[in-house]
C-alpha cells in the first residue's frame, strides 16, 4: 500500500480501537496471511500487503465488497454483520451470491470501543489458492490447502473452534500489545499464556507467572513491583518485583478479576507509563514485559456491574482471546485423551494402555464441568488405579453417564436437548429475539448460545 493510500484509510475516532489497529499492523505487516480490518460500514480501515492480490481491487475508502468481491453493491447476506449484532468471536465465511464470486472472509473478531460498543472488525481470510490447468494433478499445485493442525505448541484440538484459537493465538504472538485470555477454569488459560509466549521473539526471556487471587492486596504489590528496605514490617533487605523479573519477557496476571479496585489503579498505571516504582520506594523503573492476563469472569459484566475498572480493562483487553469450554469443543476428547493416557504411562512407568471405543464414548460424553484440566486428572487417576492393557472407567459408567442399553441413552439425550431447545426459545420470545439478552437470561455466554442455535438449528 502506497503512503497515499494509507493517508487515505478511515482514521478511527475512538482511542481503544485506534490502538487496537495499530497493534494489529504491527503483527500482521509480515505476515503471509490475509489480514483487514472493517469498521461498521464495511469501510477497509487497514489490510495488509497479503491482503492485496491480483483478484482485488486496492484504493482509498473502498467497501470490503468492492475491495474483496469485485461488487459495486453490498452482499446481502455477509455473515459478518453478527458481529456488530451481537458482540462475540464468530467464525464466519462469506459467499456474494449468483455469480459464485467470494470474498473469501473465514473469519471475523469484534473490535470494541471505549464505550464497549463493537466499532470494528478484524477478518482473516481465506488462502488465496493457485488455479490447476486440467493435467495438474491436485498433489501437484504450487499451494496445496492447508491441513487441519492438531496442535500449536502445547495446545491439542481438531476441532474448528481450536482452528480458530490456533490461528489468532499465531497472528498475536510476536505482538507486544496486551491480552486478555477469558474463559472457564480449567480451559488452559496458563498453557495457552505459554504457548503465545513461546512463539513469540520473547521466548528465550522469562515467563513468569502470578496467581492474582492467591495474594492479598498488599503482598501483591510487593511481588509485583518489588520493595525497598525498611518499606515494611519484615522488609529486611531490597527486592525485586516480578515485573522487573520479566523485564523483556512476558508475566500473565492470571485471575486478574480478583484484584482490588486500589491496586487496579496501580497496575493501570504501570500500563500506561511503562514504569513500576517499588513500594518504599522514590525512584520509578521503567519495564518492558508484555503483559497477558487471564480471568474464568466475564470482565464486561465486571465492569457494568462497577466491580472492574473500565479504563483498565480495556488496556488489558487490545488483543482478548476466548478459549471454548470442553463441552464446546467434544470432537476433541478423543485426541486429548490419548495423549493424557500416552503421558501419563510415561510418567508413571506404567505399561502403555488401550482405550476401547466403548469407553472413548463415555468419556466423550461426560459433562466435564472443570473442562479439560478435569479430563486430565480422570485419566490420570484412571492410569494409576486400574491393571490390564485397557483403561477401565467403570465409574463413569455406573455413574449414569452411560449404560448399556444405547437407546436409554439416546433417549436421555435428546430429552435433554429438547428441553434446552426450550429454554432457549422461550429467552428469544421473551427478549423479542435479542441474542445478546437472551444469553444474559440464560447466563451463558454469547459464543455459547450462537453455537446451541446451529446445534438446533433455530432461527
Amino acid at each position: 500500500m502506497s503512503h497515499s493510500e494509507r493517508h487515505n484509510e478511515p482514521v478511527p475516532t475512538d482511542p481503544i480501537i485506534a490502538a487496537r489497529i495499530e497493534a494489529i499492523k504491527q503483527l500482521a505487516q509480515g505476515l503471509s496471511d490475509r489480514v483487514a480490518v472493517m469498521d461498521r460500514s464495511f469501510n477497509v480501515v487497514y489490510a495488509n500487503e497479503a491482503a492485496w492480490t491480483e483478484t482485488t481491487t486496492r484504493r482509498p475508502h473502498a467497501k470490503c465488497y468492492e475491495a474483496f468481491a469485485h461488487r459495486t453493491d453490498p452482499c446481502g447476506t455477509c455473515p459478518a454483520i453478527k458481529v456488530f449484532e451481537a458482540p462475540g468471536v464468530e467464525c464466519v465465511s462469506c459467499s456474494s451470491g449468483g455469480d459464485g464470486t467470494a470474498c473469501g472472509m473465514q473469519q471475523a473478531f469484534p473490535l470494541t470501543s471505549s464505550r464497549g460498543e463493537v466499532g470494528s472488525m478484524l477478518v482473516l481470510f481465506k488462502r488465496e489458492q493457485v488455479p490447476m490447468m486440467p493435467d495438474v494433478k491436485p498433489a501437484e499445485a504450487e499451494h496445496p490447502p492447508s491441513a487441519v493442525r492438531e496442535s500449536l505448541g502445547d495446545l491439542i484440538g481438531r476441532s474448528p473452534a481450536m482452528q480458530q484459537l490456533f490461528d489468532m493465538t499465531s497472528l498475536v504472538a510476536d505482538s507486544s500489545a496486551t491480552v486478555l485470555i477469558q474463559g472457564e477454569s480449567g480451559t488452559g488459560k496458563e498453557l495457552l499464556a505459554k504457548t503465545i509466549h513461546a512463539l513469540s521473539n520473547r521466548r528465550d526471556r522469562p515467563f513468569v507467572v502470578v496467581d492474582c487471587g492467591s495474594l492479598p492486596e498488599t503482598l501483591l504489590e510487593s511481588e509485583l513491583f518489588g520493595h525497598v528496605k525498611g518499606a515494611f514490617t519484615g522488609a529486611i533487605a531490597n527486592k525485586r518485583g516480578l515485573f522487573e523479573e520479566a523485564d523483556e519477557g512476558t508475566i500473565f496476571l492470571d485471575e486478574i478479576a480478583d484484584t482490588t479496585p486500589t491496586f487496579q489503579a496501580k497496575l493501570l498505571r504501570v500500563l500506561q507509563e511503562g514504569e513500576i516504582k517499588p513500594v518504599g520506594g522514590t525512584r520509578s523503573l521503567k519495564i518492558h514485559a508484555r503483559v497477558i492476563s487471564a480471568s474464568n469472569k466475564d470482565l464486561a459484566e465486571l465492569v457494568k456491574a462497577k466491580t472492574f475498572r473500565q479504563d483498565l480493562y480495556y488496556r488489558l483487553a487490545v488483543l482478548p482471546i476466548y478459549l471454548p469450554t470442553l463441552r464446546e469443543r467434544r470432537e476433541d476428547i478423543p485426541l486429548l485423551v490419548q495423549h493424557f493416557v500416552a503421558a501419563s504411562c510415561v510418567r508413571h512407568r506404567q505399561a502403555v494402555r488401550h482405550v476401547a471405543e466403548k469407553t472413548m464414548r463415555v468419556l466423550r460424553d461426560a459433562p466435564w464441568p472443570g473442562n479439560v484440566r478435569q479430563l486430565q486428572h480422570y485419566v490420570e487417576r484412571a492410569v494409576v488405579t486400574t491393571t490390564g492393557p485397557w483403561l477401565v472407567c467403570d465409574d463413569l459408567v455406573s455413574g449414569g453417564i452411560a449404560t448399556e442399553d444405547e437407546s436409554l441413552r439416546s433417549a436421555s439425550r435428546g430429552a435433554m436437548a429438547q428441553a434446552e431447545r426450550a429454554r432457549i426459545v422461550d429467552a428469544l420470545q421473551k427478549t423479542a429475539g435479542n441474542r445478546l439478552k437472551a444469553a444474559k437470561l440464560l447466563k451463558i455466554s454469547r459464543a455459547s448460545l450462537y453455537n446451541r442455535l446451529r446445534t438446533y438449528s433455530i432461527d
